[in-house]
Order: C-alpha cells, then structure tokens, then sequence
C-alpha cells in the first residue's frame, strides 16, 4: 500500500470510528421523549390542574353557601335562648292573673318574685339598667326632656323619667332625664 492509500485509509477508519461514537450517542439522545410525548404529557398535566380547580372552586362556593345558610339562622335564631328564659316570666304573669281571690300583699308579692325573674334573666343576658339620677348628663347613655332649676350642680341628673339599658356595653335605650340648669342671679 501505498502511504497516500494509507492516509485514506486511516482516515476513513477515523471517520468511521467517529460516525460510530455519534451514532452510539444519538441512541442515548433518542432516550428524551419526542415533541409529541412532551406535548402530551403538558395536555394531561393542563387537564389535571384544571380539574384540580374546578374542584377548589367547587369547594369554595359551596362553603360560602354553607356560611350563608349559618349566618341566617344565627340571625334568625340569636335571640332564642332569651326568648326561652323569658318564658318563665310571661308564665309567672299568666298565674297572677288566674288567681281569683288574691288580695294586694299576695298580688305584690307575685309580682315581685316576677320581677325578681326578670332582673335575673335581664343579668344572664348581659341586659343592664342606666339609672342616672344624681350622675353628670351624659349625651350617650341619657336623653335630657328638659332642664329645670335645682339645688344640684348644673348639668347633673336630677329626675329620671324612664330607666335606659345596655346590652354588653351598647345602648339600647337611653335613660329620658331631667337635668339641673345654672341658676340665675
């Protein structure tokens, strides 16, 4: 042989080797999935998620729902348990006046048990009297009728005309009071 045969010979042995090596790493490249695996896979995965959310959103409108429903009935039956002990008073009320032969000190009597009833319901539900009298006017527990003239200071409460009441710490219902003006001199 001659060299230059040589050459080309060795040189086409390269080029062999060469093209065998890419061809064993194309076959190792060919382990990544096509385009279309790939695209698959992304369309289950979109699909998945989607449902995924669907059920979320399910879930959610149907706890606001459930909420809507609770906060209707807490509305709707908030007063319940006052409304049960009140009961009790309106029964004491009913038996006083079935009485037939009640003289004054046992009709007295009845309705100051009743009244005792009363007060101990208006304690459990946190219902409160305002009752002012000799206190400073206050424009937001009372409600001055008027102003008159007294030996009290001035601004001070000096009559109560009808008792307020708080629940908790709001009121309900100012107290109506007559309050002491200046005197002139």
């Amino acid at each position: 042989m001659q060299p230059e045969e040589q050459k080309n010979t060795i040189e086409q042995e390269e080029f062999l080797e060469k093209l065998d090596e890419t061809l064993a790493e194309g076959e190792k490249t060919e382990v990544m999935p096509s385009l279309e695996e790939m695209l698959k896979q992304a369309e289950l995965a979109a699909q998945e998620h989607h449902d995924a959310w669907l059920r979320a959103k399910a879930d959610a409108d149907n706890i606001r729902k459930r909420t809507q429903v609770e906060i209707a009935n807490a509305h709707k039956f908030a007063v319940e348990g006052f409304s049960s002990e009140l009961l009790a008073v309106k029964d004491s009320l009913e038996a006083a006046l079935k009485v037939e032969t009640a003289d004054l000190a046992s009709m007295k009597s009845g309705i100051e048990l009743t009244l005792k009833q009363l007060v101990s319901v208006f304690e459990k539900f946190n219902l409160g009297e305002i009752d002012p009298m000799g206190e400073k006017f206050d424009p937001h527990q009372h409600q001055a009728i008027s102003m008159v003239e007294a030996d009290a200071a001035p601004n001070t409460v000096v009559s109560v005309l009808q008792k307020g009441y708080l629940l908790h710490d709001r009121v309900l219902r100012p107290a109506l009071v007559m309050v002491a003006k200046a005197k002139e001199s």
